[in-house]
């Protein structure tokens, strides 16, 4: 199948042309040839953008079909049990009309630590079983390499004592954190702290994360230099915090943006709130309320995740890459709220039936 999207405003990841024709030819972005095309899609007075990415979700049943329909071709998990995460890599193996998936699998925590005493709460019976936990630091390379024979992307990594949520949580050593980072990347594993406040990322820095999962909230930004001059990038799930009315995220994010850390839109997606896929479009207002410009925004939902999770093949508008892509209504380069009035999405070059 060759699809021809005509005349349209081509934001690619990274700037914008005003007008040009962009080719889908099987599962790839194509130059335009010239040649006979199956579809053409008129493309004045809308906007081709990469699909989107979010880089902080929590994935179940049904989640990854509804982001696809918000224009979120991919989903970065941060937390998902075997059996789940089992059935979800099925799915994306088969289907086209739900978004693509990368997961940390289990996340390493204290026993007890964070997100335990959420787990009760979760909808799938293979969710609120026990899962694998991290006492010590001689544990910490047994723990990484059952991740690896998981086939996780990443490995995150929960820094959280519950302050933030008032709670009293057992949470994992700055030891055992160090021993867990050396493991991960000893293993080709990227690693993600979750932190919220500064004396949290402080030990992840020690530890030497690769990035964040969370702005931090306690508004202390003495650590924005040492994030940047680290080359942390940092998921900013604005708009999990606006849910759950957690103040002191924004001021982080135009702090970490001002100083040229590397900013990715994540919305921390849960079966509950924030909603997959729709979360994502508010994440991008919030960016944009944080200082970012709207092609800045656009960018950390796109390029820039695809960059920093070492995903080549998508993010960006260029020929050889996959076909992910959403056309929207507008021009969100102007109007970041038009990201909203979606056109079409394809993911593998197969237009999502609306």
């Amino acid at each position: 199948m060759r699809t021809l999207i005509r005349a349209a405003r081509v934001f690619d990841g990274e700037r914008t042309t005003p007008r040009a024709d962009v080719l889908i030819d099987g599962e790839l972005i194509a130059e335009y040839d010239g040649q006979p095309v199956d579809v053409e899609v008129d493309g004045a007075g809308k906007t081709l953008l990469p699909g989107l990415i979010d880089a902080h979700t929590h994935v179940f049943d049904g989640n990854l079909e509804q982001a696809l329909g918000f224009g979120v071709t991919t989903e970065l998990d941060m937390f998902c049990l075997p059996g789940n995460l089992a059935r979800q890599r099925k799915l994306v193996a088969e289907r086209n009309d739900v978004a693509d998936l990368r997961s940390a699998g289990v996340l390493a925590t204290a026993p007890g630590g964070h997100p335990s005493q959420l787990m009760a709460a979760l909808p799938e019976s293979d969710a609120v079983g026990p899962f694998d936990t991290v006492a010590n630091v001689e544990q910490a390379k047994a723990f990484v390499d059952a991740r690896v024979a998981d086939g996780a992307d990443y490995l995150k990594v929960v820094i959280d004592d519950g302050e933030i949520q008032g709670a009293d949580l057992p949470v994992l050593g700055p030891e055992v954190v160090a021993a867990l980072v050396e493991a991960a990347h000893g293993a080709g594993l990227k690693v993600i702290a979750h932190a919220l406040t500064a004396g949290e990322v402080e030990i992840a820095l020690d530890a030497g994360v690769d990035g964040l999962a969370h702005v931090w909230v306690d508004g202390e930004l003495g650590l924005v230099e040492r994030v940047r001059r680290q080359g942390v990038f940092v998921v900013s799930t604005l708009v999990y915090l606006e849910v759950t009315g957690v103040e002191g995220g924004a001021r982080t994010a135009r702090a970490l943006h001002e100083a040229g850390v590397p900013l990715l839109a994540g919305t921390d997606a849960t079966p509950f709130a924030p909603f997959h896929g729709e979360s994502m479009h508010r994440e991008l207002e919030l960016l944009v309320q944080a200082g970012l410009t709207n092609e800045q925004a656009l960018a950390a939902a796109t390029s820039v995740p695809a960059h920093h999770f070492a995903l080549p093949d998508r993010g960006r508008i260029h020929p050889g890459l996959q076909a992910d892509l959403l056309l929207a209504e507008g021009d969100p380069t102007t109007d970041i709220t038009t990201t909203r009035s979606i056109e079409s999405v394809w993911r593998r070059g197969t237009k999502l039936p609306r």
